[in-house]
């Protein structure tokens, strides 16, 4: 069994940045660095009372918080950014790579914060529905990852223990999170991170995809 990370795992968030700088430059990495760094933090925050786990929202707020902080006012723009993670494109070895995984016999899925809707339209658009078991969505519990609740949602669903399934994450927060929970974790290091800074609980590490097979045998 496979759960994988979606955002910087399977998909790739530079597509979004690149979509809009025709209009601002370079400015375009530095919106999407600090974009990406607020989403993380407002999700790490406890939740508001009565409020669900809607990682829609606080992509939009994380939105308002980045273009705020390089003086940037342009709602068009604005949509067309947040249109972006409906539809980013998966990394150029996964659609292989769970083909691989699925002639193994391995079961794969998705475990993500992003809302049913955010990783449906992704999953969709890259085609790869007939290549998972199973998209999880954090919002099912009301919680974002990194807490327990999310990372159970895959060892319910299939019907194991955690120490029976492999997840796989480029971010190393959520590497941390899901080996306390108890997985068996595998790190995707694709900013060629060294090695004293591996993330805690890490079985193995692969620069991409594409190494994930070997490292589970196949």
């Amino acid at each position: 069994m496979c759960v994988f990370d979606a955002y910087g795992t399977l998909f790739d968030l530079s597509g979004i940045s690149r979509s809009v700088r025709a209009e601002l430059g370079e400015r375009a990495d530095t919106l999407m660095r600090v974009w990406r760094r607020r989403q993380l933090e407002i999700s790490w925050l406890p939740l508001r009372p009565g409020a669900g786990a809607d990682f829609w929202r606080v992509t939009d707020e994380a939105l308002d918080f980045a273009m705020n902080s390089i003086g940037l006012d342009d709602p068009r723009l604005r949509l067309r950014l947040m249109e972006g993670w409906l539809t980013p494109s998966p990394y150029p070895e996964v659609v292989e790579t769970l083909a691989r995984l699925r002639a193994m016999g391995c079961s794969t899925a998705i475990l993500s914060n992003g809302s049913a809707r955010m990783i449906g339209g992704a999953v969709a658009a890259a085609g790869m529905a007939d290549s998972l078991d199973a998209v999880l969505s954090a919002e099912a519990v009301g919680r974002f990852k990194p807490d327990p609740l999310v990372y159970n949602l895959a060892a319910t669903h299939f019907g194991l223990a955690p120490e029976s399934v492999c997840f796989v994450s480029a971010n190393a927060w959520d590497v941390s999170g899901a080996a306390a929970f108890g997985f068996q974790v595998v790190w995707i290091n694709r900013d060629n991170t060294p090695a004293e800074k591996t993330p805690q609980g890490t079985r193995a590490t692969a620069a991409d995809l594409a190494g994930l097979p070997a490292i589970l045998g196949g």
